[in-house]
């Protein structure tokens, strides 16, 4: 079986963060979060990175990304753009903003034919998470059905930021280890009291949350699009509106047609969601290279 490849999805602009954080150095030598989960999908076993932009951000993205790998890794990129959608669909006129994550992995489905791992560009995973994706990659069956897929989960109390309230995607996990489903949540935050919540509902510590890192095959694609169509139908009119992937794949479980592994890792998860999480990814990527994770 060839080896996987890395999916990135940097489309995202990170208006809370103010600015393109993918592009945003945290380690000492200028590397960004995604550096790291480059990095680490190398070690693992991962051959070749997909970068999913947008065209406005091609060429910088290309010249302080792209060009750290180009000549040493296959690199390829996909273009999540407004109107790429299945079927004779348009979207609206007052509609400036893509479609959500379900979306970008659907636009990269002419620049991969491998098995495939899709994360985000603004997340740190940790080399444990790339490892035991890429061992569930590689021996996974590509034919058969339903489709075997996976995701690595992180606990909620290690995903939550000081600087103001998260989204996260709380996922139940059947005694056979696979993906039941999954609740967005939004607005969670530590109470004063120390205890998490949303909305008034304490939510356990210990819950496993989605941060988008999936284990996909081909198959992925043929399915995101009839959740896309689906979507579309109901709310293909709205200006606001995206098609996010664990709701995408929640309703391919609810419907039979996958089963999803969730993985554990023994790595931390962290991220900048606002710009003031910054001094902790810096302080926190210092410690990992102190500890001889990474080197200079």
């Amino acid at each position: 079986m060839s080896s996987p490849t890395l999916l990135v999805l940097a489309a995202g602009m990170g208006s809370r963060y103010g600015g393109l954080k993918q592009l945003d150095a945290v380690g000492p030598n200028g590397e960004t979060l995604l550096d790291y989960s480059v990095h680490d999908a190398i070690r693992a076993g991962f051959s070749r990175v997909v970068f999913l932009i947008r065209h406005d951000i091609e060429q910088e993205f290309r010249e302080k990304v792209g060009a750290r790998y180009e000549g040493g890794l296959p690199v390829g990129y996909a273009f999540q753009e407004l109107g790429d959608l299945p079927g004779d669909f348009t979207p609206p006129p007052g509609r400036t903003k893509p479609w959500g994550t379900a979306q970008a992995v659907w636009c990269a489905r002419e620049a991969i034919t491998t098995t495939f791992a899709a994360i985000n560009a603004d997340d740190f995973y940790g080399a444990e998470s790339f490892r035991v994706m890429a061992e569930f990659l590689r021996g996974v069956d590509t034919r058969v059905e339903p489709a075997q897929f996976a995701m690595t989960a992180f606990r909620l109390d290690r995903t939550l930021s000081e600087h103001g309230t998260v989204a996260r995607g709380i996922c139940e996990v059947g005694a056979d280890g696979l993906l039941r489903s999954i609740e967005e949540l939004t607005d969670i935050t530590r109470r004063t009291d120390g205890e998490i919540a949303a909305s008034g509902r304490v939510l356990a510590g210990d819950a496993p949350v989605s941060m988008n890192f999936w284990g996909f095959t081909p198959q992925i694609f043929p399915l995101l699009e009839d959740e896309l169509l689906r979507f579309l139908a109901e709310e293909g009119t709205s200006e606001k509106t995206e098609c996010y992937l664990p709701t995408a794949v929640a309703g391919m479980i609810s419907s039979n047609r996958v089963q999803v592994r969730v993985l554990e890792s023994a790595s931390d998860w962290f991220g900048v969601t606002y710009r003031e999480d910054r001094e902790r990814v810096v302080r926190s990527i210092a410690a990992l290279m102190a500890g001889g994770g990474y080197s200079g």
